[in-house]
């Protein structure tokens, strides 16, 4: 591979279920990859599986991916290109390299089974390329339908892993991977090759599970005259506890973050930057996210995936949110808020959606929280609460006011004013919050009655 070519890799996965935070993590580090190389990122469908792809999952990956602003450049689907792999497969025949075998799946379980009984490691024997055309004839006459091997050479297949560096594998060490099931239909290497070579695929940039893969596919390729593209293999994502997250579970998926009120370029920065040798941190900008993006930060060890840190993530994102960026969530979420709101509130949110409880306090009716202790203080804060019109120094020369009278100061005299004017103990700056309340409704909490 030339490194003058342009810059394109893929992200593949089957549309047999929703996209879970593993890979989406190898999209998101696709896509950084490519973007600050003027690259492209290519959504490949490998949907060869007739009997477990679904339509509706292709569209809910293409729709995930669009959300989180990972919108793919061009999009291929497999079942779209089996003329391409049939037209691979006879090359592969005609040279030899591509063998029918006969075996059933007990009798392979058998020879697997005498073989590491026998010490041996459990590799495919190559019987099929014993017999003879008449007793391939017999087996198919007797029913038998072959399934079809690539032939592997001799040898160890090196190449440099952008990620894990050098690696070198003993194809001996491997069975003659089987490309086409008896049925007819292709499992993944072939296409998957073929697809890489044509589509000129420069980096494929995926889990660690995939590395043995990779010595199959260089061969492969280099057995259909092309060459290969380079290849980074990520450590896979973990739980918090350093156990193997569960695919299957449906609070992991693109459709779950969103629905608990995560933001995109939440996902996308923690996908980008958990397992790295950088600080796990919110990017609210892809473009400064790509600059900052190098393969050689992924780490070796498996990424532990926290959903408690997702979250605070995502608090991060929203505290330095512009209102451009928050109008148009809040106004899809029917958030009747303007700017000076957000500019009040954006700091003590953890969700978007968490902006209308503040609209209420400012706009709505609540139930002050008026100690019995505080009844007093609070008369003589009603009776001092200043003439408008009311700017960002009013809380603070109220308060002096205050003070003088009462001869309260800190705790005392700040938190029993904000629990009678938002009915919480807690939340944004009350010099930005007291404009925003106005006087006529600040005087009506501040109310005894």
């Amino acid at each position: 591979m030339t490194e003058r070519r342009p810059v394109t890799v893929r992200f593949a996965p089957s549309p047999t279920g929703r996209l879970h935070i593993g890979n989406i993590r190898t999209a998101v580090l696709n896509r950084l990859f490519a973007k600050p190389r003027g690259g492209r990122f290519i959504l490949r469908l490998d949907d060869t599986d007739e009997e477990r792809s679904r339509e509706e999952y292709a569209r809910a990956i293409i729709d995930d991916l669009n959300w989180l602003g990972l919108a793919p450049d061009a999009m291929h689907r497999q079942s779209e290109r089996l003329a391409r792999y049939d037209a691979a497969a006879q090359k592969l025949k005609d040279a030899g390299l591509l063998y029918p075998c006969y075996e059933t799946e007990r009798e392979l379980a058998l020879k697997r089974k005498a073989q590491v009984m026998a010490g041996r490691p459990p590799v495919y024997d190559r019987a099929a390329l014993k017999l003879g055309e008449a007793e391939r004839a017999a087996l198919e006459r007797a029913g038998r339908k072959p399934h079809w091997r690539f032939r592997l050479p001799s040898g160890v297949v090196r190449f440099t892993d952008r990620v894990r560096g050098e690696v070198a594998i003993d194809l001996a060490t491997l069975s003659d991977p089987v490309l086409i099931r008896a049925d007819g239909s292709y499992l993944y290497t072939l296409p998957s090759v073929v697809d890489d070579i044509e589509m000129e695929i420069t980096h494929v940039i995926r889990g660690e599970d995939h590395v043995t893969n990779t010595a199959v596919q260089i061969a492969l390729a280099e057995a259909l005259g092309a060459t290969p593209p380079a290849f980074a293999h990520h450590a896979l994502m973990v739980n918090a506890d350093g156990g193997p997250l569960s695919k299957r579970a449906g609070s992991l998926t693109v459709a779950a973050f969103r629905e608990a009120g995560l933001e995109p370029e939440t996902v996308v920065s923690y996908c980008a930057t958990v397992g790295t040798s950088q600080p796990v941190a919110a990017f609210g900008d892809m473009d400064e996210l790509a600059a900052r993006f190098d393969l050689e930060n992924l780490s070796r060890a498996p990424a532990r995936f926290d959903e408690r840190e997702l979250h605070a993530l995502n608090a991060k994102l929203l505290h330095a949110m512009d209102w451009e960026t928050a109008a148009p969530r809040l106004r899809a979420l029917g958030v009747d808020a303007d700017e000076a709101l957000w500019q009040a509130v954006r700091g003590n949110v953890e969700k978007l959606a968490d902006v209308s409880a503040w609209v209420e306090v400012v706009h709505g009716h609540i139930t002050p929280r008026i100690d019995p202790q505080d009844r007093d203080f609070i008369a003589a804060a009603a009776r001092l609460l200043p003439r408008e019109p009311w700017g960002g120094h009013t809380w603070k020369e109220w308060t002096a006011a205050l003070k003088e009278r009462t001869g309260r100061k800190g705790r005392a005299l700040f938190q029993p004013l904000r629990r009678a004017l938002t009915g919480r103990a807690h939340g944004p700056e009350m010099g930005r919050l007291l404009p925003l309340i106005g006087r006529a409704r600040a005087l009506e909490r501040l109310s005894l009655e």
